[in-house]
């Protein structure tokens, strides 16, 4: 082992390899993704990256998607994607900003107002954007200010009461918190709603049993906005735990303590309204601090809660993001207990029922209702970041209702009907992943690869049919059983829940605004940027908690590589050392002792090495910093502050 002139520990990969499948399935991956994010992006966006739309788009659902739609440009480049990646993307995200900046629903960058289960979807485009690094002077003051709508530090987005640690709004923004919605406000999602099932049981004209409710039936939907706003707008609910990512995403790059104890107090804040609620967290907590003081009491009934429209979901989602960004943040695992809690809670109310083992996933006037087969992979989330034997208890309590080593080519960005499986954003393997880093699923990384290829051409003929034709879309603001303006993620063809499994060593993010968290990341030494460099793969095959064994690979007989590894997405481990193993996994030679969160690797000309790799987990303070020093300044800007006075 040598140090480079960087002070990064280095070994040399000698030995031979002829490439396995995987390893050339990888750069198959790679190659396509590359061809496909240029004809996508040439498909639907004008020169300027804006995108080829309507125009005119009312109310306040929307600015999430086009962001979802492109996210998926940044990741790839973070993973090892095409260098032009990073500019496209760039000029996209700002393109999205600007185009609806004008539609009117973003002001100063953010979104006016909504809630967090949208805010989480559409900002994930800005986490990635954080790990494309590096950093511009652009980048941390964008954060920063974002974070200071949520932090109470923003006088014109007052969202958050310091005092009571409490988020006043399920819809929250730039704006601040809007307590009365207009019949403008959602107009563009009534046609998708009336499939939904009624917000109360008490709406006239509502037969809540029949599980629908007529949004667009006008006088109904004068009721459903009287009583949304009475009772619904005002106060906390659990789904703004996701801001919790704005927040460790502006703590990224600045390290600043205060927004590492604004998550961990905010998450406190609702450990302490569970207990208050008897083990089981609160949908609502009104601008008193008081528990269901909007709806005579109730602890159910809240915006996106135990009700409505998706139940448990959009309860665990935001707590295990919360959780899982409070010990990135700390290292303290103990900061994963309300996830565990409710997760426990919620299966302590499972029942048997014709064969099989079904939780709750709604709670309303008559108690719990809305049974379902638990999903397995929040717990899964849990263990990932834990890797702790109560974490994987929970996982295999739960009855395997289908072969969890099957492989699934997500066809809608919504739930497969068979496995009951999440499909959000085409992620639709993390069963047989975890299956996989167990050691059950030993061909695992030949198959999902596979299936990736699969699901890229599939949407690679989508998008090019007529349907795709964004000349030929219908004005309107639903499309079948989706709103329109999810129609590009609809027909994205990039794609690649394989890559981040495989290369990272973790399950793609929770789609409703979860950062990437993951065991390991990489950079290209030579290019000094993010990703694996051309030509080289990486294979993760085993996780401990204090070990990643991995394969990388140089496919290329003409080129030598180098690739720096990272301890963790957000460099929050630290390696302790080194073993080479052989073809079989045995050791060779001794281990060797080596300290930092990065290592690089030599790769000589048609070579691959396989390393295990101790390590201590959340031993620094996460960043986005890449190895190398940034050529961009610190600091924020400042300016006039009398910005009222009258001239003369």
């Amino acid at each position: 082992m040598s140090q480079q002139q960087s002070n990064l520990p280095r070994i040399t990969a000698e030995e031979r390899m002829a490439p396995p499948a995987w390893a050339l399935q990888e750069q198959w991956l790679f190659q396509t993704l590359n061809e496909a994010a240029k004809e996508f992006v040439a498909r639907y966006t004008e020169p300027d990256g804006t995108l080829i739309w309507q125009k005119e788009w009312p109310g306040m659902d929307g600015s999430d998607d086009p962001y979802e739609g492109f996210m998926n440009l940044a990741l790839l480049y973070v993973l090892g994607g095409s260098k032009e990646l990073h500019g496209v993307s760039r000029q996209l995200w700002e393109a999205i900003t600007w185009q609806w900046t004008e539609y009117g629903q973003v002001n100063r960058e953010f979104d006016r107002y909504y809630d967090w289960m949208h805010h989480g979807e559409g900002y994930l485009f800005l986490y990635f954007l954080g790990l494309a690094g590096p950093a511009t002077l652009k980048d941390r003051q964008r954060a920063l200010n974002f974070a200071r709508m949520y932090t109470g530090d923003d006088p014109a987005a007052p969202n958050y009461d310091k005092e009571l640690k409490l988020i006043r709004s399920p819809l929250t923004g730039s704006d601040g918190p809007r307590f009365v919605v207009t019949a403008e406000d959602w107009s563009t999602h009534r046609a998708i709603l009336d499939h939904y099932p009624a917000p109360y049981e008490d709406i006239p004209g509502v037969d809540y049993a029949s599980r629908k409710c007529p949004w667009s039936n006008d006088e109904v939907y004068e009721h459903l906005l009287n009583m949304m706003n009475e009772r619904m707008n005002r106060g906390d609910v659990p789904l703004n735990l996701n801001a919790s990512g704005l927040i460790a995403h502006a703590y990224m790059y600045t390290g600043d303590t205060a927004l590492r104890e604004w998550v961990t107090q905010y998450l406190a804040a609702w450990e302490e309204r569970t207990r208050e609620n008897g083990g089981i967290i609160p949908d609502n907590v009104g601008l008193s601090g008081q528990i269901g003081e909007y709806n005579d009491g109730k602890w159910w009934g809240g915006y996106y809660g135990w009700r409505w429209p998706h139940g448990f979901m959009t309860i665990i989602e935001p707590l295990t993001n919360a959780c899982m960004n409070a010990v990135l943040l700390t290292g303290d695992m103990s900061k994963l207990a309300l996830a565990r809690n409710q997760l426990d809670a919620n299966w302590a109310l499972r029942k048997e029922e014709n064969g099989l083992t079904l939780v709750p996933n709604k709670h309303g006037d008559h108690g719990w209702h809305d049974w379902r087969k638990a999903l397995p992979k929040y717990p899964v989330y849990l263990w990932t970041m834990s890797m702790a034997d109560e974490d994987l208890e929970r996982i295999d309590r739960i009855p395997k209702d289908h072969d969890w080593n099957e492989i699934t080519v997500p066809v809608v960005s919504g739930r497969d009907s068979r496995t009951g499986r999440e499909t959000k954003h085409y992620i639709g393997n993390t069963e047989p992943w975890f299956q996989y880093i167990r050691g059950l699923n030993p061909d695992y990384p030949s198959r999902i690869l596979s299936a990736n290829m699969e699901l890229i051409g599939r949407q690679l003929e989508r998008m090019r049919s007529d349907k795709g034709d964004p000349y030929q879309w219908s004005i309107g603001y639903a499309d079948g059983n989706y709103s329109s303006i999810h129609i590009w993620q609809e027909m994205c063809p990039v794609y690649f829940e394989s890559l981040v499994q495989l290369t990272l060593g973790g399950p793609m993010h929770i789609s409703h605004g979860g950062l990437q968290h993951a065991r390991v990341r990489y950079f290209d030494a030579q290019e000094r940027r993010p990703g694996l460099p051309q030509g080289v793969s990486a294979l993760v095959e085993a996780l401990t908690a204090d070990s990643v064994t991995l394969q990388l690979c140089n496919t290329s007989l003409f080129d030598e590589r180098e690739v720096v590894i990272q301890a963790g997405t957000f460099g929050e481990h630290a390696f302790t050392s080194v073993q080479r193993l052989d073809r079989e996994g045995e050791p060779v030679g001794d281990a060797e002792a080596i300290a930092g969160k990065w290592l690089a690797v030599h790769l000589l000309r048609g070579t691959g090495i396989r390393l295990k790799l101790g390590m201590q987990r959340y031993a620094n303070s996460p960043s986005y910093d890449m190895p190398w020093p940034s050529p961009y300044r610190d600091g924020v800007l400042a300016g006039r502050k009398d910005v009222d006075a009258t001239c003369m």
